[in-house]
């Protein structure tokens, strides 16, 4: 078999966490008398580390407190949020288990930070299936740098040639391919020209375990 490491994103691949995300911004900026929306979210901020997330805002919006501080109360609300209302995307535990059967080695490299991390692996139950798990938090650049995905790797004993990675935003994206790993992005819009880069486009994740069958 080519290849023998598979590696997640997190929010979007394995929980439908980008609400989340949303409505934490919004709540909390709403807060502070600025008003955006779930596009504004979408267009800004998604996918970005937290700290360069809430230092955007900060300085789009003159906001007054410290990028940290606001980092903090946003990253509380999705917390709270994922404990409350948080789902594995369907087709997940599958994929999970296909990927054991088949002895592939399995990874997480997240820009969400640990605090995140841990509230989705309690929620869904599946930290048992990963081999290693990364936070871009720990590396001094974020994602479309692929740095957090070259540490995976590394932890995995792998190489671009043998890996494969599942994204699910432009950002990510970028960073998989930057990484020179095979890169398949899970997305509704198959035909969006901002994936035109992806190895491979699935729209759920019961047809990436159909393609994995396929290689």
């Amino acid at each position: 078999m080519k290849y023998n490491t598979f590696i997640f994103d997190m929010d979007g691949v394995m929980i439908d966490s980008e609400p989340f995300w949303q409505q934490a911004q919004i709540n909390v900026l709403a807060k502070l008398g600025v008003s955006i929306t779930a596009k504004d979210c979408e267009e800004t901020t998604m996918g970005k580390r937290i700290d360069l997330l809430a230092e955007t805002w900060c300085d789009l919006f003159s906001i007054e407190i410290p990028p940290n501080k606001l980092a903090d109360h946003i990253l509380d609300q999705v917390v709270y949020n994922i404990l409350d209302n948080g789902q594995a995307m369907k087709g997940l535990v599958d994929l999970l288990k296909y990927l054991k059967k088949e002895n592939y080695n399995i990874g997480l490299a997240t820009s969400s930070s640990w605090k995140i991390i841990d509230a989705v692996l309690h929620k869904l139950n599946v930290k048992k299936y990963f081999d290693v798990i990364c936070s871009a938090d720990d590396e001094i650049y974020g994602k479309p740098n692929p740095a957090v995905y070259l540490t995976a790797m590394n932890k995995l004993n792998a190489t671009p040639n043998n890996c494969i990675i599942l994204e699910d935003s432009v950002t990510g994206m970028i960073a998989a391919k930057a990484s020179m790993a095979y890169t398949i992005v899970l997305t509704s819009n198959l035909d969006n020209p901002s994936f035109s880069i992806a190895n491979q486009k699935c729209d759920s994740l019961f047809k990436v375990k159909e393609f994995l069958d396929t290689l």
